[in-house]
Parts: C-alpha cells; sequence; structure tokens
C-alpha cells in the first residue's frame, strides 16, 4: 500500500509541475530572491520529481510481476526508507503548492481541457494492452474452481465449502472482470463529458492572438532595456509590454522589481543602499547602472539561444532606459504600449500626482493616443480627459462595472480568465488580452479560445505556430472516438474468448488425460500451476512400458502426446 501511495503522489505530482511549466521562470526568480542562489531550481523539482516516479514505477513493476508469479515481494530496507521518504517529499511539495501557489492548479485543470480527447484515446489503448493479462487471470481462475473440485475428497469437500473457497474465487473472478468492463465503458462515453476548446469547427477558429513582447524580449537581451525592445520590434510583435516607476526627480523609467537588486549592479555601485525602494533614487544615479550584465550572468530562461558575441557586448552595455526612449520606439514601429505604473511611496516628491506625470511625458512624446493601452485605474478621469485617445483597459471586472465605466478591454491573467465567464466576455464583444502565455499548448488554448492578444516572453516559438496544437474538428473527433471504441472492442472481446477458449481446451485435455489413468490429479495442479511445478517435485509421468493396452489406446487419442507430458 505505500508503494501504491507513493506511486500515485509521485505521478500526480510530476503531472501537475509538467503542466505549471509556464510559470517556471517566476518560480527560479521568487527563490533566488529569498535565497540570493541562481538556479534553475523549477528544473531541479522537474528532475527530482520524474526520478521519483520512475523509482516507483519499477517497483510497482517488479511487484506486479513477482504478484503474477505469486512470490511475496520483500523489499529491503533501503526500498522501504526511500519509499516513505518519497510519500513524504511528494506529500510536503502538494501541500506547499497547495499553500503557496493555488493557482498552479488552475493550470492543471486548463491542460485537461486541451489534452482530455487524446488522454481519452490513450487510455482506451491501455485497457486494450491490459485486456490480455486481464483475459488470462479470469480464465486461470475458472481452472482453479475446477482444479480444486477435481482434487478433493469427500470430506475436503465439506471443509472447503463451509469456507466459501469457491465463492471467494468466483467473486474475484467477477470483481476482476466487471471492474475491466465498468472503466471501459466509461472510457467509451468519456467523449460525452469532455469540453475542449480545441475541438471545433474551422470556420469557428478565430484568428491567431496577436503578441506583445513581456518586457521586450526577454529571451534574447535583458528586459525593460530598449536593445529587448528593439528585439521584440524585430520579431514582429503588435505590442510592447513594460513597468513605470517614477525616480525621486520625477523622471519615469523602466524597472518592474521594487528594488534594483535583480536587474543591476547597485550591489557593486552602492551596496548599502541596494535594498532601498526603486523609486527613492535620482535618474541622475539610476542612469549610471548596468541593466544587463546580470542577464549574461544568469542566462534566466531554460533553454535560451546562445547570443552572437556582437549581442554578448551590447547586452553587458544596457542601462535603464527612460518612458520617453520607449514611447520614441513605439511611435517611429507604430507599436501599441502596455505598462503597468507603480506609484512612489510615501514622502515622494508625486506621491498623488504621479499618473498626471506620466500622461504629460506621453503626450510630450505626440505618440498617436491610440497606441496606449491605458491599464492604471488611479485618476482615470483625469486621464480620460487631458488624453481622450487613450485604451482604457480594465482588469477581471464584471460586464456591469465595465460598462460602468466605458471599458471595452481587460488585461488578464490566463490562470483566472478561462475559469471566470470567458463567454460572457466575448457574447459582450470585450477585447480580451492575457499574460504572460509562454507554452505552445497554453497559447492554442488561447487561440481556439478567441482570446484577442497575450504578453509574452517567447516570442519566436509563437510566431513560428501557424496553426493551434491539438486542434481537430468535430466530426474527426466522433470518427476517432467511434472507431477506436468499435475497434478496441472487438480486440479486447477476442482477446477474451482466445484464452477462454484456450483455457477450456486445455482443462479438457487434461482430464481426459486424468480420466484414462494417465495423470494424477497432483500432476494436474502442478500443470496448471506454473510457479508450483518449478518447486515441487514432478511426478513421474506414465509411458508406454507400465500402461495396460486399454490405457494404451487412450494415451494415442489425447493431444499432445505423453512424451510431451
Amino acid at each position: 500500500m505505500c508503494l501504491v501511495i507513493a506511486f500515485i503522489l509521485s505521478v500526480l505530482f510530476l503531472f501537475v509541475w509538467v503542466e505549471t511549466s509556464n510559470e517556471y521562470n517566476g518560480f527560479d526568480w521568487v527563490v533566488y530572491l529569498g535565497t540570493g542562489c541562481w538556479f534553475f531550481w523549477s528544473i531541479l523539482v522537474l528532475s527530482a520529481a520524474g526520478i521519483m516516479v520512475a523509482y516507483t514505477t519499477l517497483l510497482l513493476l517488479l511487484g506486479f510481476l513477482l504478484l503474477w508469479e505469486r512470490i511475496e515481494l520483500n523489499l529491503h530496507t533501503s526500498h522501504k526508507v526511500f519509499i516513505c521518504l518519497v510519500v513524504i517529499l511528494c506529500s510536503f511539495l502538494l501541500a506547499v503548492l497547495s499553500r503557496f501557489w493555488k493557482d498552479k492548479w488552475l493550470i492543471a485543470g486548463l491542460s485537461l481541457q486541451i489534452f482530455a480527447p487524446f488522454v481519452h484515446l490513450s487510455l482506451i489503448t491501455v485497457m486494450i494492452i491490459i485486456s490480455w493479462p486481464l483475459s488470462i487471470c479470469v480464465a486461470r481462475l475458472e481452472s482453479e474452481v475446477k482444479v480444486r473440485r477435481y482434487r478433493m475428497a469427500d470430506y475436503e469437500q465439506e471443509i472447503q465449502e463451509r469456507c466459501n473457497v469457491f465463492q471467494r474465487l468466483r467473486a474475484l473472478q467477477i470483481a476482476a472482470g466487471l471492474s475491466f468492463l465498468i472503466i471501459l465503458l466509461c472510457l467509451y462515453l468519456m467523449p460525452l463529458g469532455i469540453y475542449s476548446p480545441c475541438i471545433l469547427k474551422k470556420e469557428n477558429l478565430g484568428p491567431k492572438p496577436t503578441l506583445f513582447g513581456h518586457r521586450g524580449a526577454p529571451m534574447l537581451a535583458p528586459e525593460n532595456t530598449m536593445m529587448s525592445f528593439e528585439k521584440a520590434v524585430e520579431l514582429d510583435v503588435s505590442g510592447l509590454e513594460t513597468d513605470i516607476y517614477l525616480s525621486f526627480d520625477s523622471v519615469p523609467f523602466l524597472m518592474h522589481d521594487y528594488d534594483l537588486t535583480r536587474t543591476t549592479n547597485i550591489k557593486e555601485v552602492l551596496p548599502s543602499a541596494a535594498g532601498n525602494h526603486t523609486s527613492n533614487f535620482n535618474w541622475t544615479f539610476l542612469s549610471t547602472l548596468n541593466a544587463g550584465k546580470w542577464f549574461l550572468k544568469h542566462k534566466p530562461f531554460f533553454g535560451m539561444k546562445p547570443l552572437s558575441e556582437a549581442d554578448k557586448r551590447r547586452a553587458g552595455n544596457q542601462s535603464i532606459p527612460q518612458l520617453s526612449e520607449l514611447l520614441a520606439l513605439a511611435k517611429r514601429e507604430q507599436k501599441i504600449v502596455i505598462f503597468d505604473l507603480f506609484g512612489p511611496r510615501p514622502g515622494h516628491p508625486l506621491r498623488n500626482t504621479f499618473v498626471r506625470r506620466v500622461v504629460k511625458v506621453i503626450l510630450d512624446s505626440k505618440i498617436e493616443q491610440r497606441l496606449i493601452f491605458w491599464l492604471p485605474g488611479f485618476d482615470r478621469d483625469y486621464v480620460r480627459f487631458m488624453a481622450p485617445g487613450f485604451q482604457h483597459v480594465g482588469r477581471l471586472w464584471s460586464i456591469k462595472d465595465l460598462t460602468k465605466h466605458n471599458i471595452t478591454i481587460i488585461n488578464v491573467d490566463y490562470k483566472r480568465l478561462f475559469y471566470a465567464g470567458l463567454r460572457d466576455y466575448k457574447e459582450a464583444k470585450i477585447y480580451i488580452h492575457v499574460y504572460v502565455i509562454n507554452e505552445p499548448w497554453l497559447f492554442s488554448l488561447a487561440w481556439c479560445s478567441s482570446i484577442n492578444s497575450v504578453t509574452t516572453d517567447n516570442i519566436e516559438l509563437l510566431n513560428q505556430l501557424s496553426r493551434p496544437l491539438f486542434f481537430m474538428t468535430p466530426g474527426f473527433y466522433m470518427f476517432m472516438w467511434l472507431f477506436l471504441d468499435i475497434a478496441s472492442a472487438v480486440i479486447i472481446g477476442f482477446v477474451f474468448c482466445y484464452n477462454w477458449i484456450k483455457e477450456i481446451k486445455r482443462e479438457r485435455w487434461l482430464e481426459a488425460a486424468a480420466s484414462s489413468g494417465l495423470l494424477h490429479s497432483e500432476t494436474i495442479t502442478d500443470i496448471t500451476e506454473n510457479n508450483d511445478a518449478s518447486q515441487q517435485k514432478p511426478e513421474v509421468a506414465p509411458t508406454s512400458a507400465n500402461l495396460a493396452p486399454e490405457n494404451m489406446i487412450e494415451l494415442q487419442k489425447t493431444e499432445p502426446k505423453t512424451e510431451n507430458l
């Protein structure tokens, strides 16, 4: 039981962790900020989960094979310790996910929407494979009943009947066969309860979502630097996403974190102030910091393509850009700009007027107002008055609140959107923008769900997709469903009939041999129970030298011949 529990927990954790690969980068940075040591912790956890699954699977397979041969599974003490450790570790990790990253379970649920049709088809294939050993077991249980009855003397039959041995064997036979049949029928009917956005008609498939570069192109250049945004423009994104703070001397600049330790060299330049809030520094100091060396040192994304020597030199010399620099690039390339605006801390000179300062910088840049997706909610009336052309963006609000504020665009976390009335937003003609999507299967889910645009780190990979992954028409899926159901039913029926008939022929042959006096009842049992035959001393088979003439005739009628016995 401990081995089975360890297997189930390890598989569950591996499944959840594999499906949350879209969040690996954020997980690695969280651990880095907590430990101060950069490493691909997400890949380490993934490897550990894979090892635990492989280890428990091999032990479970070994245990199954031993039980098949009727040998007790006696694990070494070290294996018992490891199994207990697997149970404890997986339970702890799943508890941590449930406590601190509850949304990871939402991602696993979304993955089932994409993969459910293929899981259904795969499970039916597995049932076909399982049907062979199961049919042998069911047939052997039938033989076991008959052999036991044949061997019993009268007094033994009375004892066994009192103990209900035959009923137990029959119950085991029925339980095994009936359980298999129920599971198979459930799988046959499973498509009736499956909903997958990527099962739809071709004419109903919406256009490919447009891409917004998340802090530029952070897999090709240091995030929130001009090199990163220029790389994103080269990849032909539709929009640029960033984060804005205001310096103590009122200059809006691009930075995501509340301090400068992760993406600049402030620890080297001014270690005593490394933990200070980002908005507490003057621009004259911020402009001197290096914002690119960390990127070359850490290589923040697993599997990043190697940079050319020219790009390495360029990345190593990046600095923190002003908002005005990004606006100039967006104006020249006609790209949409969307950003999070973080308010200054108490004591900052722009504590209550930071929005007005940012609006002024945007208007001074002369960028077309339609290219600004205005996300900040603070002082929105002033923004509407000063810049009526800005496209105002809401969060995961109700349709009523969006209508009240005259907002037709939302920017939401994809994990929450699919569980919060996606259909209602589409029916209300709301423009839906989601963040942050890096995995092709998630992008395919967004595509099939008619999402308008997505923010991504992985621009190159998503650009290469010409159609959603796992996309199929309802007609094709129904054909695959019915074809596999019928084919599997025929195959499984044939397997059960074949093994049942084979066992019946075997029984008749043994009974004929026994009734002719060629075999003792113990010999029948030895032949029936192969593993016991290897451990018991076999009976001496009769030969033509010690048989009566009438038994010689019976011997010649039986197949195979006595010498083979």
